[in-house]
This record gives C-alpha cells, structure tokens and sequence, in this order.
C-alpha cells in the first residue's frame, strides 16, 4: 500500500498534504508556487511510495464545476503525463478553506499567522486528503 498525495492546486500557490503509508491519517506536507509542483512530485515519488493523487476539484455551491475548473483540468493532464503510472482522481474540494481557517481559529493561531494563504492552502490540503481517506475505509 503506497502513500496519497492530496493537491489543493492554485493560480499561484498549491498545497500539498500526504497520508501514512497505511493511508489512515493525513499530514500537511508543503505550500508550493504552482509552477514547482510537477517537479517537486517526480523527486516525491522517486523516493516514496505514491498509489495515487487527490487533485481537489473546484465546484460552486451549485456543483456547478468554478472558474479554476479548466485550469485544474489542464494541471492534471500535465500531472498525468509527467506521472502516467500513478492514478489521478478528483476531490470535491468545497469548503476546505472555510474549514482551514476554522481549524486555525480552533487551533488559536493569532489573526496575522491566520492569514499565511501557504499555510491555508495546505491545511485546505490536507482536510481535502482526511476526507477522502474517512469516507474510503473498509
């Protein structure tokens, strides 16, 4: 059994969070510019087991597919092809950053560290990967 990278993929920034090779508990892995991300995840999974990637899906309230739908589109077919071994599906990624700053609230982080969108952007991550991973078990 191979770890889970979740990808909370932005215009600027991405947030990547990973799972125990057991795949039961999420961690926030890093914040990233965009443009590294491909890179970064060839060194990953050149020294780590990967069985798949979580790329969070940007959907209105509607499930209407948002604005960043196309771009995010575009990321996994580069992602596919860089990595064609490892399998891509799509996470429903509405209210993660809603939720990250909750848990940055709950958590009692002061209103400046609050607002580190590399640090909501991989927390988003990571609540993108628990999710998956509790509504997944056996």
């Amino acid at each position: 059994m191979g770890r889970i990278i979740a990808i909370d993929y932005g215009k600027k920034r991405t947030g990547i969070a990973v799972s125990d090779p057991l795949q039961m508990i999420a961690g926030g892995l890093t914040t990233l510019p965009s443009a590294e991300v491909i890179s970064f995840l060839k060194k990953y999974t050149a020294e780590n087991e990967v069985e798949l990637f979580l790329l969070g899906e940007p959907r209105q309230m509607n499930y209407e597919v948002s604005e960043n739908h196309a771009r995010v589109m575009q990321f996994k077919r580069h992602l596919s092809h860089a990595l064609p071994k490892i399998e891509i599906r799509l996470q429903d990624e509405r209210f993660t950053s809603l939720l990250a700053h909750k848990a940055m609230i709950d958590g009692g982080l002061k209103q400046m560290a609050r607002r580190n969108k590399a640090l909501v952007d991989k927390l988003s991550a990571t609540i993108i990967l628990q999710t998956y991973l509790e509504n997944n078990r056996l």
